[in-house]
């Protein structure tokens, strides 16, 4: 199957995989004789062997992987001890098209080593691995040691323990308590051979065919058949990841909500992209949910539609440009303003300087109205050449689309890439001082970062401020199975100075319009529980307008087996005061395998 996977780092040490973390002291005699998989796993992350040389542990062959760098196979011992901390399974790296099969009975010989998958810069827990093997095969075709089988029961309510503070919070040294938190049991059976039966899919297949799963089909669960990320505290111990050890060209195409029936069996491996992940030798059946895209309402002859949505890097030469304008035209109803987030320039990924981004916007209004819909008009400003992050060369920015037959834009001038927009008072009124302007684009909050778009627009008469957001990423966050509990969200930093000078120049115009219409929108990059949101909330300037929703319904991006909030519509207190409004999370993307953003597009509608 297709790997993501870097090139694997040469055999790690105890004290490398460890980093900050309490370290396992390597014990003579160098190498260590008559030891059962359980006596190499211990009773911690790290095995008390690691960096010294085993011999003759003896194992049941119960899976090999024949690609990618990570070539190798799993053993496990069919005469298990009565210590439920100490796992009876563990890899075999070989590096190499491994020589045995499932069923034969070996006996391994080599150096336990601690593999980060990623690097132990990610954070990430680490693998016990035996390396340079030296393998005899004593007999072949014996069974296979029975599958542990992962359900609700088994799983434990809470997800992790806290790391030790003596050592920036790393969980490795604890001794695990597989009865108590999640990660300690997946840890407890790493590398053993496991089993899930009739479990429901909660994020849908993604282009390296992968899955993931619930064992707990009553955990948080969504409208739609997902589970939601409903707080730091309740990250759904149930999810589980699904790959394939054999050929991906049959690997389920599944959609959430849909059900992996029967058995899925294989080792239990832990890898960089999702932690945990069940390596099945044999799938269920796929039954299909019957999942449907959604549309929302029309607005009404009244009502003001606002819309957000991220069209994932998109540029001229993608063949997404009819997708998107369908999903613009029949799933959202022609919004009367959408504010696009992730435009790349005129030629995407080529880094050459350009950065107008007509071609790409003409492109997508020319395919909204050959799907029936409005001809929009448009407005933006292009960044600085490679300032705003994103791909390197896209040049991504935010763009309003706006339909000039129900709403008009407000178009000021000096509105440019490096220059601040202000606010004034006309007429006892609130009137941005360029429309559309850029917020605080010199500020060291929007390093490699995009900038905000705010532009003035007018409904029946009445001004609508409307601020287009894309916050800084979560990349390089740790995963929520890292090694370090609870885990670093370094991010955030970024994303909340960002959210603090949103929030001032909301704060800004209330100040001279106290009742003026201001929504602030797009994504975000952060849930509607976060951090970020209650900034952009502060002193009652905004509110997301997200939360109007029934709980199982608040979610916009599904990641690792958690629908989760990324994208939200905050609205001021006048638009919020009069009640008259809707807010609809249209799930068109983040649930399908054959999506075609990562995103979900969010529709406000209101009267002015």
């Amino acid at each position: 199957m297709p790997s993501r996977s870097s090139a694997r780092l040469a055999a790690l040490t105890v004290a490398a995989v460890c980093s900050a973390a309490s370290a396992v002291a390597l014990t003579s005699p160098a190498q260590a004789d008559g030891l059962r998989i359980h006596d190499v796993q211990g009773t911690t992350r790290i095995s008390p062997y690691a960096g010294q040389k085993v011999t003759d542990v003896p194992g049941i062959v119960t899976g090999t992987r024949t690609y990618g760098s990570s070539r190798g196979f799993w053993i496990q011992d069919p005469t298990p001890d009565d210590n439920p901390a100490t796992s009876e399974g563990v890899f075999v790296f070989t590096g190499s098209t491994p020589k045995v099969a499932v069923g034969d009975s070996v006996t391994v010989s080599g150096t336990v080593s601690e593999f980060v998958p990623g690097g132990a810069s990610t954070g990430n827990q680490s693998v016990t691995e035996i390396t340079k093997p030296t393998v005899i095969t004593l007999s072949t075709g014996n069974p296979v040691p029975a599958p542990v089988v992962i359900d609700a029961r088994a799983v434990p309510r809470h997800y992790a323990p806290t790391g030790d503070a003596s050592a920036n919070n790393s969980i490795n040294g604890l001794t695990l308590q597989p009865e108590k938190y999640a990660l300690d049991y997946y840890e407890s059976i790493e590398g053993m051979n496991v089993r899930v039966g009739n479990v429901r899919v909660i994020t849908a297949t993604d282009p390296y065919a992968e899955l993931w799963v619930t064992v707990k089909p009553h955990e948080n669960e969504t409208r739609r058949g997902g589970s939601l990320y409903a707080s730091y505290d309740d990250q759904n111990t149930g999810r589980l990841q699904i790959q394939s050890l054999g050929a991906t060209a049959d690997f389920p195409v599944a959609n959430v909500g849909d059900t992996l029936t029967g058995t899925t069996t294989g080792p239990l491996d832990y890898n960089q992209y999702g932690g945990y992940t069940l390596v099945a030798s044999e799938l269920g059946t796929l039954k299909s949910g019957g999942l449907q895209r959604e549309t929302t309402k029309k607005q009404a002859h009244g009502e003001l539609a606002v819309a957000t949505y991220n069209v994932e890097n998109l540029d001229p030469s993608d063949g997404t440009f009819a997708a998107h304008a369908s999903a613009i035209v029949n799933n959202l109803q022609s919004p009367d303003i959408v504010s696009l987030e992730e435009i790349q320039d005129n030629n995407g990924a080529t880094d050459d300087g350009t950065v107008a981004a007509d071609v790409t916007v003409n492109k997508l209004i020319d395919a909204i109205v050959a799907a029936g819909g409005p001809r929009y008009d448009w407005r933006s400003i292009d960044p600085v050449n490679d300032q705003d992050g994103g791909e390197p060369g896209g040049n991504i920015r935010q763009v309003f689309l706006f339909n000039p037959q129900r709403v008009s834009f407000v178009d000021r001038a000096g509105g440019d890439s490096t220059t601040a927009v202000g606010v004034t008072k006309v007429h006892g009124k609130a009137q941005l001082t360029a429309s559309p302007g850029r917020v605080a684009p010199a500020d060291p909050a929007w390093t490699s970062s995009r900038k905000p778009l705010a532009g003035e627009f007018v409904f029946r008469g009445r001004t609508v401020f409307v601020i287009a957001n894309h916050l800084n990423s979560k990349g390089g966050d740790q995963g929520l199975t890292a090694q370090y509990q609870p885990v670093v969200r370094s991010s955030e930093t970024q994303r909340h100075a960002q959210a603090t000078l949103v929030n001032a120049f909301v704060k800004d115009i209330l100040d001279v319009q106290k009742n003026a219409e201001v929504i602030a929108l797009g994504d975000m990059n952060d849930f509607d529980f976060s951090g970020t949101t209650e900034i952009l909330q502060s002193g009652g300037a905004l509110w997301s307008a997200i939360q109007s929703l029934p709980e199982c319904e608040r979610y916009t991006y599904d990641y690792q087996g958690n629908q989760q909030v990324l994208d939200q519509i905050l609205i001021s207190k006048e638009i919020r005061r009069n009640g008259d409004f809707q807010y609809d999370s249209v799930h068109i993307n983040s649930e399908f395998h054959d999506q075609i953003s990562d995103h979900d597009p969010q529709v406000l509608r209101f009267r002015p």
